[in-house]
């Protein structure tokens, strides 16, 4: 058994808020950086040049690259061979208010979502999900979620009569839907499979997993790939202005369901896509 102390947490945790909000991820990098070279439309390609200017220059003075620093959405898996010295979830909240008042990053939470809708002032209650791993690690991953695009992801149970074409017009439709409300170039996440909450976390998985990277079941990345084709061919662009580039990237993540349905989730995420991880 080891343990970690929930101080390294609280610290892993402020570091990670502020990072995942100064610099682009590597891989959503290079995806936009490719997608300037690649978009025929000068209109789209200056957008996107703009976009990379901001990147760099966030993360050269240390400032958010985008005004809404998200709510912390933090993914947790936790060695079976692990014993947490301390309180894990308060850890991860300590860590979170350290972080976002530490960074001068926005604080956007209220404590109730109907009523009161008053700021809690330091961007907590996180959303946290928790996986049990095997080993004797702690992997933390903090995923800030600007609710611009989070507005635009939906969910739908589907039939499995609805089959493939189902799943795609979908897609399409949650895509359409978003248009330039989601800030694209979108970076997309779809879930299916499983149960009505288990596919959105599917698809949140997805939308994180590295840009580049494909699903293990063949017939799936063929799918990856072909729902990727047809957004970009959409004409909603950068910002909305048009060309080719209206997502970097369209991942899927799977899991069993049951024999009456077929859940599909989409999650939206802006060119951003803020995630960062550390292993303790």
């Amino acid at each position: 058994m080891r343990t970690i102390e929930s101080d390294d947490i609280v610290k892993s945790v402020k570091e990670l808020c502020k990072e995942a909000n100064y610099h682009l991820p590597l891989d959503v990098k290079k995806a936009l950086y490719q997608a300037i070279e690649d978009e025929d439309s000068e209109l789209s390609k200056e957008t996107l040049k703009v976009l990379k200017e901001n990147a760099e220059i966030a993360s050269n003075t240390l400032s958010p690259i985008c005004q809404d620093t998200g709510m912390a959405c933090i993914f947790i898996e936790l060695g079976q061979e692990v014993h947490i010295e301390g309180n894990l979830k308060e850890a991860i909240f300590e860590g979170v208010r350290q972080g976002y008042e530490e960074g001068y990053l926005r604080k956007s939470i209220v404590n109730d979502p109907v009523f009161d809708r008053i700021n809690t002032k330091d961007n907590t209650p996180a959303i946290i999900n928790y996986d049990v791993v095997p080993g004797d690690e702690l992997k933390i991953t903090v995923a800030p979620k600007g609710f611009g695009s989070e507005n635009m992801c939906q969910v739908k149970m589907l039939k499995p009569s609805d089959g493939i074409q189902g799943i795609k017009d979908f897609v399409l439709k949650v895509v359409n839907d978003a248009g330039p409300n989601a800030c694209p170039p979108m970076v997309i996440g779809v879930g299916i499979g499983g149960n009505f909450d288990r596919v959105a976390l599917l698809s949140k998985k997805a939308m994180m997993r590295e840009i580049g990277t494909h699903h293990v079941d063949p017939r799936y990345a063929t799918l990856e790939k072909e729902l990727l084709e047809i957004i970009n061919k959409t004409g909603i662009g950068p910002a909305g202005y048009g060309g080719k580039t209206t997502a970097l990237s369209l991942n899927i993540e799977t899991y069993p369901t049951h024999i009456a349905g077929m859940p599909v989730a989409v999650s939206i995420c802006c060119h951003v896509a803020r995630h960062k991880e550390v292993v303790l």
